[in-house]
């Protein structure tokens, strides 16, 4: 999704907003982690990666719920 493509154009919070909006829409934004002993049950190749979609700086929280047995 280009920035500035004239198809998306919302401007409420900055020239970046509407792309970041379609991809936020195509990406996932909440994940379930698997922990075994304490530790996260992740295979030899995964990884958590988090990223922002828009080029503008904003303040960002993660929240993190924890439910267990």
């Amino acid at each position: 999704m280009p920035d500035g493509d004239p198809l998306f154009q919302h401007l409420a919070e900055g020239e970046d907003d509407m792309p970041a909006h379609v991809r936020a829409a195509l990406t996932a934004v909440n994940l379930s982690l698997p922990v075994e002993a304490g530790r996260l049950a992740l295979g030899t190749w995964q990884g958590i990666y988090l990223w922002e979609h828009r080029r503008q700086p904003h303040n960002r929280r993660v929240a993190c719920h924890f439910i267990g047995e």
